[in-house]
């Protein structure tokens, strides 16, 4: 059958997708790119945030008018695993729905649909790590490596751990071997991925080990990872970044809040004092690191004070950028026991006000690297201009820059020359 798969959500919701594409090759499908001439459509979602759920239910309604009659549709991923049955209801027409720790079962899923059958499969277990992922054909030069899934924290407004189980690890052998595959198929930078990559553990050894293994793998260049949980990441990964050469200098770690009693009712494990202090380790430890986070506002009972400690917080740190939402109840989560009580329109206008600092930030911060180099991996064509080329400096900055695209693949310099509000502007590449 012709498998069309469309993605929705997190890194590791992309990784999924290629996981369900390799399994479903290996029992003989083909991968369509477009929905018409598909004999399944297969949906993978996200539920972390209400708007990403409800955006996915309409997409599933609009595919169903755009398949062939006899084609089947179905969903897999967070909003499977977390509506199940429901969604039999929801969407008119839809032939299965498969959790999270079901994707190995979907070549037999898909047969019972092929011949008419309906089927639901958001069984839970021990969990599954999916080790043994099936062998690839191809690659493209910047690649998601799942190193751990699921998660223990249970940050009260989270849904992760409740639709995609606990925390279980990889074997660091296979990751490595995951690696080397990537990297025979032209892959040349990594991510390593998972809910919370720092507590990685494989008997004994912790995520800085595992960096260390894996830029072990000849011809990989770089190695970036996300995501980072404050009350995980050690002084030994912080050295681990700050001293293999491969591991690029940025860090993704989620604040969340700048106040410590909003953290506590988050139950993030940190206070305000806490992650300023590691953010000035992470960049004593690690020379010209990028810091990222994760920022919400308006959640249940943040008074204005406690909003104006998280505005204080990214003044103080300087994040190179950041990821910013408005709080929306999720269903099933402690924090959806809690009274919504700050008005949608204060949460938008939060939210507008951390916008516009974090532009202001970010530009500035930018501003300061106009006269220095680079070092850039070229991805590519530059999606807005043909004619200029596009990668993404060590600190995973995106640099526009002219030069030919033969050089895709390879690392050049680039002297920054100007800046926009989030991308770098170079001039001729050299290559390092």
């Amino acid at each position: 059958m012709n498998v069309y798969i469309e993605t929705y959500g997190c890194q590791m919701n992309e990784y999924d997708s290629r996981l369900i594409t390799s399994i479903l090759a290996s029992d003989g499908h083909g991968m369509v790119r477009d929905v018409g001439a598909a004999d399944v459509v297969i949906v993978n979602t996200c539920s972390v945030r209400e708007r990403a759920e409800l955006r996915v239910l309409g997409r599933l309604r609009h595919l169903r008018g755009l398949m062939r009659k006899e084609a089947v549709l179905g969903i897999v991923g967070c909003v499977a695993q977390r509506m199940g049955d429901r969604l039999l209801r929801e969407i008119p027409g839809l032939s299965f729905v498969v959790g999270t720790e079901q994707y190995w079962k979907l070549p037999d899923i898909i047969e019972s649909a092929g011949a008419g059958r309906t089927v639901v499969n958001v069984g839970t277990g021990a969990g599954e790590s999916y080790d043994d992922r099936p062998g690839l054909d191809e690659a493209s030069l910047c690649e998601f490596v799942s190193v751990m899934r699921g998660c223990n924290n249970c940050c009260s407004y989270c849904i992760v751990p409740y639709v995609r189980g606990r925390e279980r690890s990889r074997a660091t052998s296979r990751i490595v071997d995951e690696v080397a595959e990537l990297v025979a198929l032209g892959t040349r930078e990594v991510t390593l991925i998972g809910q919370n990559v720092n507590s990685f553990s494989d008997e004994g050894r912790g995520f800085a080990d595992l960096l260390g293994a894996v830029a072990g793998v000849a011809r990989l260049q770089r190695i970036r990872f996300a995501t980072s949980h404050p009350k995980d990441l050690s002084d030994e990964i912080i050295d681990a970044v700050g001293s293999i050469g491969k591991v690029c200098e940025h860090i993704h770690l989620p604040v969340q809040s700048g106040a410590s009693d909003v953290l506590a009712a988050m139950n993030r494990s940190y206070t305000r004092e806490q992650y300023v202090a590691l953010a000035q380790r992470i960049r004593e430890g690690i020379p010209g690191v990028a810091l990222t986070t994760d920022i919400i506002v308006g959640f249940p009972g943040e008074t204005k004070q406690q909003f104006r400690e998280t505005v204080s917080l990214m003044n103080e740190i300087r994040f190179d950028s950041a990821f910013m939402f408005r709080y929306s109840v999720r269903e099933g989560t402690h924090a959806a026991g809690l009274a919504d009580d700050v008005p949608e329109e204060v949460k938008i206008a939060r939210l507008e006000t951390i916008i516009g600092l974090q532009k202001q930030v970010t530009s500035e911060v930018n501003a300061a690297l106009v006269g220095s180099s680079a070092e850039v991996l070229v991805e590519g064509p530059s999606q807005k201009n043909d004619e200029l080329l596009f990668g993404r400096s060590r600190a995973g900055k995106a640099v526009i820059f002219p030069g030919d695209a033969e050089l895709a693949g390879r690392i050049v310099s680039v002297k920054i020359g100007s800046t926009s509000a989030w991308t770098l502007h170079g001039g001729d590449p050299v290559l390092s």
